[in-house]
């Protein structure tokens, strides 16, 4: 009866994920019914020019990144609460998140002539793999020395202490390159880190898609470990699992999801912490074969849901994505949790 009803909800979930897609699709400054979604979507030369070219080459990519980076950053969320046992745990715990900040704002504030990057960014110009390369390479850094430092730890609670002082120390030092910084570079490097889904067009998204799907294969492919490592180091040692081979893993294709991800859209917050719970209070399981694609659709009806109410309806404005999935995420994760009045991820 559990497992009909947990497929149920899950079929429930895709369900939603395409009307939040095709809802996504359809919003905007110039609202296109639904109706005409489909007919420009796969019929070719029918329907207004206009409007084919804003589905097709603006919205289609952005709905397609909300949908990526939903999936990437709510899984990275789920193992890194499981494997540090932490409820607050999120992609960006150990550093990565910081140190690809770390790798824009050498690229933002290092002189007057990269101020304009993020600009050259938002029109699709080569400049704009310049900030991604540098966010992959801060985030590649931060990774290897997290690892390298994990290698002598038997303890995930100390590589956690660990990886929360490398975030601090990256964000230290990004603090003070924007204090010795001009203005207008600050600025530029600030609008960056409101996060953005609209930039990521043509081969970048391709990219993105890539980086995204490696990693999910590589945490689907280790949900067994996640069940094991659940119940403690020692319980998963005496069923014959690595633990540090297992660390690796884990670190490596969160890293890889979180820093990708945010070196394409910037850092997008609140999806990595709260969707898992989400998924656990609707599904009342810790079993990551389950916890796992259920996190992959909420997070992307969560993140597609929050670009809908960033495009301010019947206006110009596009609010930051990052400041919408704080808003309207936190409140409900909130309502829900003093609802269920508790939350024990380690049954």
């Amino acid at each position: 009866m559990k497992v009909r009803l947990r497929r149920f909800r899950l079929g429930g979930l895709l369900l939603l994920l395409g009307l939040a897609f095709l809802f996504d699709l359809s919003s905007g400054p110039i609202r296109i019914p639904l109706r005409d979604i489909f007919h420009l979507l796969f019929s070719r030369g029918s329907g207004d020019p206009t409007w084919a070219f804003i589905v097709r080459s603006i919205r289609l990519p952005k709905a397609i990144t909300a949908v990526l980076a939903g999936c990437g950053l709510s899984v990275s969320g789920l193992q890194m609460q499981t494997m540090f046992r932490n409820p607050l745990a999120e992609p960006g715990v150990l550093g990565i998140t910081a140190g690809a900040s770390f790798g824009v704002a050498a690229v933002m504030l290092s002189g007057g002539s990269m101020a304009t990057l993020y600009a050259i960014r938002e029109l699709g110009s080569p400049g704009s793999w310049l900030i991604a390369g540098a966010a992959c390479v801060g985030a590649g850094l931060v990774m290897l020395l997290v690892l390298a430092l994990s290698s002598r730890l038997r303890d995930n609670v100390l590589m956690l202490v660990i990886g929360l002082m490398m975030n601090s120390i990256t964000v230290a030092l990004t603090s003070i390159w924007q204090y010795f910084s001009n203005p207008e570079e600050v600025k530029e490097y600030l609008l960056w880190t409101f996060g953005s889904l609209g930039g990521v067009t043509g081969l970048q998204l391709y990219i993105l898609t890539a980086i995204v799907i490696v990693g999910l294969a590589a945490v689907f492919l280790s949900s067994k470990m996640l069940d094991a490592l659940l119940l403690g180091e020692n319980y998963a040692r005496s069923m014959g699992l690595t633990v540090k081979r297992a660390r690796v893993i884990i670190v490596c294709s969160t890293s890889l999801l979180a820093g990708g991800i945010t070196a394409f859209c910037g850092p997008i917050g609140f999806m990595g912490i709260a969707v898992p719970h989400l998924a656990r209070l609707l599904f009342n399981t810790s079993s990551h074969r389950v916890l796992m694609p259920a996190s992959c659709l909420l997070g992307a009806i969560l993140l597609l849901a929050c670009d809908c109410i960033a495009q301010w309806p019947g206006t110009q404005t596009v609010l930051p994505i990052n400041i919408i999935t704080s808003l309207v995420g936190a409140p409900v994760v909130i309502y829900l949790l003093v609802r269920k009045k508790n939350l024990n991820i380690y049954r």
